[in-house]
């Protein structure tokens, strides 16, 4: 029995209990007694548009599904709404549950979840979006969560959520970029490039958020939980910025601002990972003596052989435009992460091993 059936009945009484003991000041939102190993993303999903009793499961499903993930996170653009139409948000999600492949993975695995603009609502939308309330209200019914979950009782879809005891405990933080978000600035016209793609442009103004105070708060408090893996979850890429797509060098004064929180609570064994533009790739930067990698998944359905060719002086290895879905496997023994990136086949796209070890702030 997969870990979603076996802990059915403890979720109700773990919610707001975060770690079991008197070991922090802090708790996550949601905790899990039992630990993971394997731990499948995904982003960039496209229902079909007609649903029938026909409508086969898209192959990325059969291939998640085969790897036997204990946690499945989506990390946006689960659907395209784009939409301020409540009922027909409510629709394309519809579309979403009515795929058998996703209900297969639901109900096998412990499923956590974000959004990115085109679920949020509206395409690089941020906090102008005038139904971000229902929107966020049609979201936590969709995935169900209960009605004192954490979630339910602050605006924005952002969640922590821990597995396993310590000495095998996995943190994993599902941030919201939309919700609280700013608008950008847009970049001035530039040629056509191989190496960009637009829209936006670094802003200068300081004032500009991406996750508004409340989640920063939230989060400074969440990296003080003891962990000994850490996961971001970014809808949006945390390190590669050139291309000129959505991420968080555009407004860098909130990406110091992650990397300081990092330097400043010693997370060590922490990485991101990320989706949002059509293809994976593998990113890596340091951060103040510290190597921060960023894995992007995207997409499930589509993805895009052109913007996969865009700069980006972070990357490790190629990327690929492939339909593809993300893997993390812990290994708790030999103390090592191994991040992936793999096809509708379940063919590696990207495999890169780290230690334990490499993962710490050196001085």
């Amino acid at each position: 029995m997969r870990l979603q059936k076996q802990l059915i009945k403890l979720i109700p009484c773990l919610l707001l209990l975060g770690c079991s003991s008197a070991d922090a000041q802090f708790n996550s939102d949601v905790h899990y007694e039992k630990s993971v190993t394997k731990i499948a993303f995904g982003s960039c999903h496209r229902p079909a548009r007609k649903v029938s009793s026909k409508t086969a499961s898209p192959a990325i499903f059969d291939a998640i599904i085969k790897k036997q993930p204990d946690v499945f996170i989506f990390l946006g653009d689960n659907i395209y709404g784009d939409t301020e139409d409540m009922a027909l948000l409510k629709k394309k999600w519809g579309q979403l549950e009515a795929i058998k492949g996703f209900r297969t993975l639901r109900d096998n695995t412990t499923m956590l979840a974000t959004w990115d603009d085109h679920d949020f609502g509206v395409n690089d939308g941020g906090n102008t979006y005038p139904k971000r309330k229902e929107s966020e209200e049609i979201f936590l019914d969709f995935f169900k969560d209960p009605a004192d979950s954490p979630r339910r009782q602050r605006p924005g879809i952002y969640g922590s959520y821990t597995f396993g005891a310590l000495g095998q405990r996995c943190q994993v933080l599902m941030l919201d970029t939309r919700y609280f978000r700013d608008p950008l600035p847009r970049a001035k016209k530039k040629k056509a490039s191989k190496d960009y793609v637009g829209w936006y442009t670094p802003t200068k103004d300081t004032s500009k958020t991406l996750l508004g105070d409340a989640q920063w708060k939230w989060l400074e408090e969440q990296l003080q939980v003891p962990a000994d893996v850490r996961i971001i979850a970014s809808s949006i890429q945390t390190l590669s910025f050139e291309k000129g797509m959505e991420n968080w060098g555009n407004v860098p004064h909130e990406q110091q601002r992650l990397f300081d929180l990092l330097k400043k609570h010693n997370t060590q064994h922490t990485f991101a990972i990320s989706g949002d533009v059509h293809f994976s790739e593998l990113s890596k930067s340091d951060i103040g003596g510290y190597p921060f990698y960023d894995l992007t998944s995207s997409g499930m359905t589509h993805a895009s052989e052109k913007w996969s060719k865009a700069k980006n002086s972070f990357r490790v290895g190629k990327a690929s435009f492939e339909k593809n879905a993300g893997m993390i496997e812990i290994d708790w023994t030999k103390k090592s992460i191994k991040l992936e990136a793999f096809n509708e086949k379940g063919q590696p796209l990207i495999q890169h091993l780290i230690p334990f070890k490499e993962l710490t702030f050196k001085k």
